[in-house]
């Protein structure tokens, strides 16, 4: 097994566990086994579809993007505890990354980067709570009031607004982190034609809100309170309300003249322990009781997912829908020498080692993306814009950082993945950059701090500095930290020129 492919670490396992195991490795097995096959018997056309056949053929689009969960956390990527088929189904009927990052460690800025197409040194949002006010910064509603906020601006483009532009019906349900109440920010206002959920990801840290928005109109949800001390009592579960609103949205528009597109931000499994456990978690004696709900909040989730599949089959348009399930940013909790959350990676949500930037990453075309694909083409979240275009046959913005991987999709060759810089920058704990080339990634822990280097096809745990073995790489990254972003008078840098910053 080559240093760059994912795996579980051994564990001593409950017998119901190891069932559980024995059910992975068979799944491993037949995705082995279906790659092998001819594709004729599994739904593909006797010859692959071309670039030309993809590009502009305007399928409908459906995004599923869950919150905090861990790379390992899929059974396709090694987890061997918890049960999502419908994803790991997913996978073996589609096409798995290995080396997908997110826009950020964290929440807001993952979700810019995602939207716009620039990665967090360049989008307008790049981090949750902006350290400088002014610049069109508002305050925070309900929970973090009186906190800043920057939403999205008039003048910032969108995926939804491209695809809207291209005759797309949108629709996003869930957590959307990019706007307050009456700003430019809100999803009504950056491309989307309908829209439930939360705006402000603090108050989406509770299952059961006292309210949350309905394109412009607050939707207040009688007998929930938005406190986490009882919620036995309360009335409304939204990660439900949010399912509800994607089937719905898929049945009304799965079947006219206009393809849609549908961005589905769940709030789960983000750390809130909001349910009761789901079977057969509850039978498992020696975890916690968090453990057994965060396992059983993805469990829902697949259960969901499997859903809208069979909805797409009922409504005959299975082979005209792409769908991507991935994770904004990384694992919150590893729960080591249980789940593994982050397995093999370093670090968490927070931390710009991969732990915290690398997503699972699955996306299911029935007919075009052969099945049972596992590929180590390394792209991410700025990415998402450019693809999204080019299968609806729309320009993209000039001023992106992202590229198509369309190519990369249909698995045709596209070296410009492993000799093209991806960037990172995060504001939480003082200025940080991360920036991944091929098989090497720098990370800057601080302004003063030196350059660490990796080499993550030998070491993908990130352990092994070795920035003193290679001064010309340091050398190299060092330039490009300074060269990749813009100066931002909300998220202001050491030695930034403020005046030269984006409004």
């Amino acid at each position: 097994m080559s240093a760059n492919t994912p795996h579980s670490k051994n564990t001593s396992v409950s017998s119901h566990t190891q069932l559980d195991r024995r059910g992975f490795l068979g799944s491993v097995a037949l995705g082995s086994l279906l790659t092998a096959l001819n594709t004729d018997s599994l739904g593909m056309p006797a010859s692959a579809p071309t670039l030309e056949d993809v590009k502009g053929s305007r399928p409908n689009i459906i995004f599923v993007m869950v919150d905090d969960m861990g790379y390992n956390d899929l059974g396709v990527y090694g987890q061997q505890h918890i049960q999502m088929p419908h994803v790991d189904q997913m996978a073996r009927e589609g096409k798995r990354y290995t080396d997908a990052y997110t826009g950020s460690p964290i929440c807001a800025p993952s979700r810019s980067a995602l939207m716009t197409g620039m990665h967090t040194g360049n989008t307008r949002v790049r981090g949750n709570l902006p350290p400088v006010g002014g610049h069109g910064a508002v305050e925070c509603t309900g929970r973090g009031e009186g906190r800043l906020r920057l939403p999205l601006h008039e003048d910032d483009v969108t995926v939804a607004d491209l695809l809207k532009k291209a005759g797309y019906r949108t629709g996003i349900t869930g957590k959307w982190g990019l706007g307050e109440p009456g700003t430019p920010g809100i999803p009504n206002r950056q491309g989307f034609d309908e829209w439930l959920g939360f705006l402000n990801q603090r108050l989406a840290h509770s299952y059961y809100p006292e309210y949350i928005w309905h394109n412009e109109e607050k939707v207040v949800l009688e007998g929930n309170t938005g406190t986490t001390e009882d919620f036995a009592t309360e009335e409304h579960y939204v990660p439900d309300m949010f399912t509800d609103f994607a089937l719905d949205f898929i049945q009304r528009h799965g079947t006219g003249d206009d393809p849609f597109f549908l961005y589905v931000p769940y709030t789960v499994p983000h750390a809130r322990w909001q349910i009761d456990a789901l079977e057969p978690y509850t039978e498992e004696q020696d975890w916690t009781q968090e453990e057994k709900v965060y396992a059983s909040m993805l469990t829902r989730v697949d259960r969901d997912m499997g859903r809208m599949f069979d909805l797409l089959k009922d409504l005959d348009i299975d082979e005209s829908t792409i769908v991507f399930f991935c994770s904004d940013n990384g694992a919150q909790n590893r729960y080591e020498d249980v789940f593994d959350s982050s397995y093999p990676l370093r670090g968490q949500k927070r931390s710009l080692y991969d732990g915290g930037i690398r997503t699972p990453m699955v996306v299911r075309w029935p007919g075009t993306i052969q099945p049972g694909v596992v590929s180590n083409d390394i792209w991410y979240f700025p990415d998402v814009l450019p693809t999204l275009a080019d299968l609806a046959g729309v320009t993209p913005p000039e001023n992106i950082d992202g590229v198509s991987v369309v190519p990369s999709l249909i698995s045709e060759p596209q070296p410009e993945l492993s000799t093209r810089p991806l960037y990172w920058e995060d504001h939480e704990r003082g200025f940080r950059q991360a920036a991944r080339k091929g098989d090497w990634k720098a990370v800057r822990n601080g302004f003063d701090e030196p350059i660490e280097l990796y080499n993550l096809a030998e070491d993908i745990g990130e352990q092994q500095d070795i920035a003193a073995d290679h001064p010309e790489r340091v050398a190299w990254f060092e330039q490009f930290f300074k060269d990749a972003r813009t100066p931002s008078p909300s998220w202001p840098a050491p030695l930034d020129n403020v005046a030269d910053a984006q409004g």
